[in-house]
């Protein structure tokens, strides 16, 4: 599991997953998200806007982010 540190209280899903380099831009973070590939602490998340915490674990194929 690879760890993420933020220094805000959250990050936008969209903008974390450009930061993880999960998606190379705006629109494939876009895509990612709607077509329902990106889990949000186990459950199908499709929302890019979706604030994401300390704490919070996000899944992507074989690739699990921990939100430090």
């Amino acid at each position: 599991m690879e760890k993420i540190e933020i220094k805000t209280e959250s990050i936008n899903l969209d903008q974390l997953l450009k930061w993880a380099n999960i998606a190379a831009s705006g629109g494939e973070a876009k895509q990612l998200i709607q077509s329902g590939e990106v889990l949000l602490n186990g459950a199908v998340e499709t929302r890019r806007g979706k604030k994401v915490y300390r704490n919070d674990i996000v899944t992507v194929g074989d690739r699990t982010i921990k939100v430090i």
